[in-house]
């Protein structure tokens, strides 16, 4: 990808921060003190940071910490169809999580390749 990055492609990014961040929010603050809640929320801060922070470490495997972070929400999801409670909350917090991600499926897609990764 270029230097110069389209408006798409950073609304797409700018709308992964926040849907991670609002599912973190509620898996540690909303549904505290279960570990397994604060666990999943601290996960979701951890990959969304490594995805997108300027750790030289990381920057060639953004492609693979996005692929991690679409099966991390995925998992989340599954598990809450499984065992999780259908209330207001849990709809929400389930629908911003397919929504972050279908944002990750469509960012992975705008990059030509995981070489191109490097924002």
């Amino acid at each position: 990808m270029s230097a110069t990055r389209s408006a798409a492609d950073t609304a797409i990014q700018v709308g992964v921060v926040v849907l991670t961040l609002i599912a973190a929010a509620v898996h540690l603050s909303l549904l505290f003190p279960d570990p397994a809640f604060i666990l999943n929320g601290l996960g979701y801060l951890t990959l969304l940071a490594a995805l997108y922070l300027p750790i030289p470490r990381l920057v060639h495997y953004r492609c693979v910490v996005r692929l991690t972070l679409i099966g991390y929400a995925t998992l989340t999801i599954l598990l809450w169809v499984a065992i999780g409670e259908r209330n207001l909350l849990g709809f929400t917090t389930t629908a911003d999580e397919v929504a972050l991600v279908i944002l990750l499926l469509l960012e992975g897609r705008r990059m030509r390749s995981c070489d191109d990764d490097n924002l």
